[in-house]
């Protein structure tokens, strides 16, 4: 359970579509559109968990049109939000919007994040602590994932809020900016490795 809990932290601390953009709603929106995407991507992170545990992610993603149709959309549409943030110019809004994305921006992003998926699908085929009831296990992994996803969400979000308070020179907004779009591709990337075998 302890190796379960560890490389799910790794797993999800690491930068991501899920907690790139909770920073960035943070540094151009404030904590409150914060914390409404938060609630949406806490839904979405949970209804992910569920495709996987179910097996309609593995049944979808399995067919030969309807999952790489899915897959390749939403890679595209995340490479789209990586060039946004990477050219918002020198402001650190990450996505130049009029308003927060809110709690449907949180569930959708959340469902179309192919690294959702593969997180899911890493923590709950492995890590096995209780073979002799596997369903208390799946209980318990889905009691961890959220122990440990809130507070490292809610790190994020203050960062991106953090950030919205310092005085920073455009250029190092910019830079930050351009990092951000990075990381973002570097997942989008790892993402797309795996199907493209």
């Amino acid at each position: 359970m302890l190796t379960f809990a560890v490389a799910l932290f790794f797993l999800i601390i690491t930068p991501g579509i899920g907690v790139l953009t909770t920073a960035g709603i943070g540094a151009g929106f404030g904590a409150g559109p914060g914390i409404r995407f938060l609630v949406g991507l806490f839904i979405g992170t949970n209804l992910a968990a569920l495709l996987v545990v179910t097996g309609i992610a593995a049944v979808v993603l399995a067919h030969p049109i309807i999952g790489p149709t899915l897959l390749y959309a939403s890679l595209a549409y995340l490479l789209y939000l990586a060039f946004r943030i990477g050219w918002a110019g020198s402001r650190v809004a990450f996505i130049e919007r009029k308003s927060a994305p809110g709690i449907p921006g949180g569930i959708g992003l959340q469902l179309i994040n192919p690294k959702s998926y593969a997180v899911n699908t890493t923590l709950f085929s492995g890590f096995h602590f209780m073979a002799e009831n596997p369903t208390l296990e799946i209980a318990i992994k889905f009691a961890i994932i959220n122990v440990i996803w809130i507070p490292v969400h809610l790190t994020w979000l203050w960062a991106g809020v953090s950030l919205k308070r310092l005085d920073l020179s455009p250029r190092t907004q910019s830079v930050i900016n351009k990092l951000m779009a990075l990381s973002m591709v570097i997942v989008v990337v790892l993402a797309a490795l795996p199907a493209a075998r």
